[in-house]
């Protein structure tokens, strides 16, 4: 039973007439009949009497009445309370790694959630190349993800921010002192790496091999915060996105060495598949991160200034 042909039915009935009905709704008499014709057939039953020039409703079509007008009221309210919606409701799923969720999200979490308390965040953990495919099939509502610069034809890619990586050691450290860190200096170092398949490790292992590099002993972690704890005890290097060890850069609880990140800078970018209906939830959450964002870019030109002061000594706050 088509909706548009229980609308026609009410304004004929409350015309009174086929032709008042026509001129009301802009269409041809003849289509007015058409529509009337086709719910009769459907229903097997007359909804009008033709009475010469006038037209009154059967007992069948007083019945329909109440029901054609709730079904007509109903139509409204779905498409007010979903189709229209303006103020962002429902869920929104996001993608991140731990790197993102713990530093660049939870400012970002607290202002949407202040302005937007109707919509619940559901925040799913995972390596970047499974947050991709998260995006890809509709698992997530979005994915950001820490990685090179991604490529893909399914997904509307925003390239966010790009991340500068540290090379980290315990204050005590002997290369603290050293004015340039070379890959042949880690030969004898022990690596804390975060897990397998992090993007920023496997560029990190490829530009040691390329220079012949293996260190003896290296440890893995599921956890920044782990990896982080353990370098300022001096069990070991690390290297990690710059972002995640500002604090104890700024108190002096770690130390960035001078290595040469600019081969393992990865991006910060929020990835969506294609086809996907941007709902109010989904634009207010781009809208908002594409702000804070260009506050990242330039928290980016300040760590730059100071990466360049701790290499000249004169400076240890990233305030």
């Amino acid at each position: 039973m088509e909706l548009r042909h229980l609308q026609t039915f009410l304004v004929v009935a409350e015309e009174d007439g086929f032709t008042r009905a026509a001129a009301r709704m802009g269409y041809a008499q003849s289509s007015i009949t058409a529509q009337i014709q086709s719910l009769e057939a459907e229903l097997g039953v007359p909804l009008f009497d033709r009475l010469g020039k006038r037209i009154v409703l059967t007992e069948a079509g007083r019945r329909l009445l109440p029901h054609a007008k709730d079904m007509v009221r109903m139509h409204g309210a779905i498409r007010e309370t979903v189709v229209l919606e303006e103020e962002p409701a429902g869920c929104l799923t996001i993608g991140a790694p731990e790197s993102l969720a713990a530093f660049r999200l939870p400012a970002v979490i607290r202002e949407y959630k202040r302005r937007f308390p109707q919509v619940k965040l559901i925040l799913k953990p995972g390596k970047c190349t499974e947050l991709k495919e998260m995006a890809r099939t509709g698992e997530t509502d979005l994915s950001i993800l820490l990685q090179p610069k991604l490529v893909d034809p399914d997904l509307i890619i925003e390239n966010l921010v790009e991340e500068r990586m540290a090379l980290i050691a315990c204050p005590e450290h002997p290369l603290v002192k050293a004015s340039v860190v070379t890959p042949e200096e880690l030969r004898n170092e022990v690596l804390l790496y975060t897990e397998t398949g992090c993007t920023y490790r496997e560029e990190f292992e490829q530009e040691l091999r390329v220079c012949g590099v293996s260190p003896e002993v290296d440890l893995e972690f599921f956890s920044i915060e782990a990896i982080k704890n353990c370098v300022m005890l001096g069990l070991g290097l690390s290297l990690v996105p710059l972002v995640s060890v500002q604090r104890e850069l700024a108190e002096g609880k770690l130390c960035c060495l001078q290595w040469d990140d600019r081969s393992q800078r990865m991006t910060t970018q929020v990835v969506y598949h294609r086809k996907k209906w941007a709902t109010p939830a989904l634009k207010e959450w781009l809208a908002l991160l594409s702000r804070y964002a260009e506050g990242w870019r330039e928290e980016g030109q300040r760590e730059e200034r100071w990466l360049e002061e701790a290499r000249n000594g004169r400076n240890s706050s990233l305030a």
